[in-house]
């Protein structure tokens, strides 16, 4: 995709350094990129006066627990300030909100999973419409060898092998019913990798995944949650908390 390889272009040297530098690096330049923003296309004053307005009538709310109708009413003028401020602070959103999609599709495609190395044996598999019965085939290309039987049978709508290749990029090949399907896989020293599902949905198979190993950038024992999309959640949190109280955004 195009996109993706003008990315590749601007942010490829980050793949150059640790992950788990390289992600914070992102976090910050993406939250200083959205603050930036904020501070400029919208009315600062007015969204001050609001917060300020929001923040009052919360506190008069509490002090109204015992008159429910006051309480009510000051409910009401709360949350029209509440919308005018979201209002205001859709322009900054609509105008990040495709940048920021293709950057996390670029992350994604770069700092979720482990990638392949020569030699190294991972699985692949083969996901069928509910049902399915028989056996399918790996069928591997020059510099990929299968480790087991090249034919597996389907249980559970699923059939998988392990396998291991030389450095370069492969298309696996798999037979079904007399039918033949896709998956191209990365084997490489750099951390590079290519999608893990491929979609089929045709002649009763649904999709074949390369079941790469999570990239855990902090390994604290909470499952998956640390990788780079845990990681860029708490570091925009502290970036986007403190660089607003730097540059006063509201």
């Amino acid at each position: 995709m195009a996109y993706y390889d003008f990315l590749n272009a601007i942010l490829g040297p980050l793949l150059n350094i640790h992950p788990l530098i390289a992600v914070i690096i992102m976090s910050l330049f993406i939250s200083i990129i959205i603050i930036l923003i904020t501070k400029y296309t919208t009315d600062q004053a007015l969204m001050k006066r609001l917060k300020e307005e929001m923040k009052e009538h919360q506190k008069q709310i509490k002090e109204l627990r015992s008159n429910p109708a006051k309480a009510m009413e000051m409910q009401k003028k709360a949350m029209d300030a509440n919308m005018k401020y979201m209002m205001h602070s859709l322009k900054p959103t609509l105008i990040t909100f495709i940048p920021i999609i293709l950057i996390f599709g670029w992350m994604s495609a770069n700092f979720a999973y482990q990638g392949i190395h020569p030699d190294q044996e991972f699985s692949v598999s083969m996901l069928f419409d509910q049902g399915a019965k028989g056996s399918a085939s790996a069928i591997p290309p020059e510099g990929i060898s299968v480790v087991g039987d090249e034919s597996q049978a389907i249980q559970d709508s699923k059939a998988a092998w392990i396998l291991k290749g030389e450095e370069g990029k492969h298309t696996l090949e798999f037979s079904y019913n007399n039918n033949t399907f896709y998956k191209d896989v990365l084997v490489s020293t750099e951390r590079k990798y290519e999608p893990a599902i491929g979609k089929i949905n045709r002649e009763g198979v649904n999709t074949i995944q390369i079941n790469y190993k999570k990239l855990t950038l902090i390994p604290i024992g909470f499952k998956d949650w640390l990788g780079w999309l845990g990681v860029y959640i708490w570091c925009s949190i502290i970036a986007t908390m403190a660089l607003r109280k730097i540059l006063k955004v509201y």
